[in-house]
C-alpha cells in the first residue's frame, strides 16, 4: 500500500512538472519527453539486470552465514560489518540496492540492511578515490567521513525503534 501511495505521488509530481513545462512552452514539454525517453532506454537494461541479479544473488548467498553475521541477533557487530560492506561495495544504485534486497531475502535483518545502504550511500570507497579526493583536499574528505560515521549505526537503531 505504501508503494502504491508513493507511486501515485510520483505520478502527480511528474504530471505537475509536465503541465508547468507545457505552460512555459510546448517545445519544452516535447524536449522533456525526449530526455525522459532517452534516460528510460538507458536505464531499463541496468534495472532489469539489477533485479535479475538480486534474485540470483539472494539464492546464492549462504543463509546460515547471512543469519549469523547480519541476522536479527547479530547486534552491533552485524551493524559494523554491514557498514563496512556498504563502504566497500562499488557501483551505483542498481548494485547497492540489489545487494541490500538480496541480503533481506537471504535472512539479513532490516536494521543491518539499513546500515549497509546508509554506509554505501555515504562511504563508497571507490567514489572517494575517484571523485572526492581528486576534487577536494584530503582533510575535507576525511572530515566528511568522520562526521558521517555514526549515521549507519543511527539508521540501524532508528529501524529497530520504528519496527
Amino acid at each position: 500500500m505504501i508503494v502504491f501511495g508513493f507511486t501515485l505521488a510520483l505520478i502527480a509530481i511528474a504530471t505537475g512538472l509536465a503541465f508547468a513545462a507545457w505552460r512555459r512552452s510546448p517545445a519544452l514539454l516535447a524536449d522533456g519527453f525526449t530526455d525522459a525517453r532517452t534516460q528510460f532506454i538507458h536505464l531499463l537494461p541496468r534495472l532489469a539486470i539489477g533485479v535479475l541479479g538480486s534474485g540470483f544473488l539472494a539464492h546464492l548467498m549462504p543463509k546460515e552465514t547471512i543469519l549469523a553475521w547480519f541476522g536479527p541477533n547479530s547486534g552491533l557487530l552485524g551493524t559494523a560489518l554491514a557498514s563496512l560492506a556498504g563502504a566497500l561495495t562499488p557501483g551505483g544504485p542498481v548494485v547497492g540496492y540489489a545487494i541490500g534486497a538480496a541480503a533481506l531475502k537471504a535472512g539479513a535483518d532490516l536494521s543491518q540492511v539499513m546500515a549497509y545502504v546508509t554506509a554505501w550511500s555515504l562511504f563508497t570507497i571507490n567514489r572517494m578515490i575517484s571523485w572526492e579526493i581528486p576534487s577536494m583536499p584530503v582533510r575535507i574528505v576525511l572530515l566528511r567521513v568522520l562526521v558521517s560515521l555514526p549515521f549507519p549505526f543511527l539508521a540501524a537503531w532508528i529501524t529497530l525503534l520504528v519496527r
